[in-house]
């Protein structure tokens, strides 16, 4: 069986994801990746977790979280300011193409988790990210 060069890439991403590299990337990039980075992350890997996700939703989701996990990807994470930029991208377009599989409790699940994280945090910021998901417009900032 030949594959593509697209066809490679995605199943480089997708072989890259496991639900223990999700959390060991987030514990070690939370601060520097940022909130909201982190909240589309956790918003795609407990849509993962719903039996009714369906299985092509799944495969855009852990194809955006494997390029998540993956180190060296488009904008390496080690190069400050930019170096996120891709993953949210990556993140945000996932999201789009999933959003009629999030749920509120997804939401409240991804949230109570960045608290753990992150303590007290700016709630508009995520208040922002639900209100563009309703519209598929999450790609911005």
């Amino acid at each position: 069986m030949e594959f593509d060069s697209k066809e490679l890439k995605e199943r480089k991403y997708t072989e890259a994801y496991s639900e223990p590299k999700l959390f060991d990337k987030i514990k070690k990039f939370a601060k520097k990746a940022g909130i909201k980075v982190i909240y589309l992350a956790l918003l795609l890997f407990y849509t993962l977790q719903q039996p009714e996700t369906p299985r092509k939703a799944k495969s855009v989701i852990i194809g955006a979280l494997g390029y998540f996990i993956f180190p060296m990807d488009l904008i390496p994470d080690f190069i400050p300011i930019a170096g996120f930029s891709d993953d949210l991208t990556a993140l945000a377009g996932a999201l789009v193409m999933v959003a009629m599989h999030v749920n509120e409790d997804t939401k409240r699940k991804a949230k109570e988790r960045l608290r753990i994280w992150f303590g007290d945090y700016d709630q508009s910021e995520l208040d922002t990210i639900d209100e563009k998901m309703n519209k598929d417009e999450i790609i911005e900032e």
